[in-house]
């Protein structure tokens, strides 16, 4: 079979892509960057832009199933470079697997489509998009889900995965970040330490899209069409799961703490700061990460279980080990 890996390079597509290769699929990954060491496993890498129609419709040529993993990700930056990406990009995605007869698409989507700065308490898939502009992120996601939804038929069977908080060894993103600017002493708890997370390990967010795939080729009608909340359904403390990640990396727990009022109203000059000034880089303190950090945030995943006879196989404890033991080598 033959199949398609968008952002085969980044942290979950990679994880994904080694889980594939133990079916002996035929696999492609297509990136704007070249990745030496897919090929190195046998998989064809094709390079080019989500937004270039052309390149996109000559990657999914011949194609049985098509993974959607590849998206803009980062919470600063222009309404233009995000749409392009995830908006235009995931267009011509559908568009292309309509076009050469592709079986399945697989979108990876996220479960900020469904925030808005409230806590999520064990929220399932009826919550509604968030109409959120606390992030371009956020909004160009939910725009690019509603149209590989939407594009659900027989002929193009389409689902979307939503997985919270992923973490494992090849985080080149989130971990070190937490990790970089507590060894800075510039990491401050916000609020008052009790609410509860998701969180997902890579393994267990590429297995979900395996099971996605299954269902796919079962030509599972009742699966399609449809959102789900993916994560390791154990929610945490999610200030006592930093503190442990930090305590393996060698650095003394978060001790400062500020309340969720203070936060924000930093955060709000820090963006007006950047807007005015036309600063590219991303602001020191986002309204969406004061959310991220202060609010509870966890999901439901029974439908993922019942419809994609999903599992996870690794748990919060193994995750993290995972993580811990993974330190040495991050950067």
């Amino acid at each position: 079979m033959n199949v398609l890996v968008t952002g085969g390079g980044g942290f979950i597509g990679s994880a994904l892509i080694r889980e594939l290769i133990k079916r002996d699929y035929c696999i492609t990954s297509f990136s704007r960057g070249d990745y030496p060491n897919l090929r190195r496993l046998g998989v064809t890498v094709k390079r080019g832009d989500l937004s270039d129609k052309e390149t996109v419709f000559d990657a999914c040529e011949g194609m049985d199933v098509v993974f959607h993993v590849a998206a803009k990700a980062g919470m600063w930056g222009s309404f233009s470079d995000y749409y392009r990406t995830n908006v235009t990009g995931t267009q011509n995605i559908v568009n292309a697997c309509i076009a050469k007869n592709v079986k399945g698409l697989i979108y990876t989507s996220s479960t900020s489509v469904v925030f808005d700065g409230r806590d999520i308490v064990n929220g399932d898939e009826s919550l509604p998009y968030s109409g959120s502009s606390l992030s371009h992120y956020i909004s160009t996601k939910a725009l690019a889900e509603r149209i590989v939804l939407n594009a659900n038929s027989p002929g193009l069977m389409t689902i979307a995965l939503r997985p919270h908080i992923v973490i494992g060894p090849g985080d080149n993103h989130l971990i070190p970040r937490l990790i970089d600017r507590a060894g800075r002493g510039k990491l401050i708890q916000i609020g008052d330490g009790k609410n509860l997370v998701d969180i997902t390990s890579n393994s267990n967010a590429a297995m979900a899209h395996i099971c996605a795939l299954d269902s796919i080729l079962k030509d599972s009608f009742i699966s399609s069409g449809k959102a789900y909340f993916i994560s390791n359904g154990e929610p945490v403390l999610l200030w006592d799961l930093i503190n442990t990640i930090l305590k393996g990396a060698g650095l003394d727990p978060v001790r400062k703490s500020i309340s969720v009022r203070s936060a924000l109203a930093l955060s709000y000059t820090a963006e007006a700061l950047n807007k005015i000034f036309r600063i590219k880089k991303e602001p020191v303190l986002t309204r969406f990460a004061v959310y991220e950090l202060a609010k509870s945030h966890w999901f439901n995943i029974t439908s993922a279980r019942e419809l994609l006879n999903y599992t996870p196989e690794t748990s919060n404890q193994e995750s993290v080990e995972m993580v811990i033991a993974s330190l040495g080598t991050c950067g």
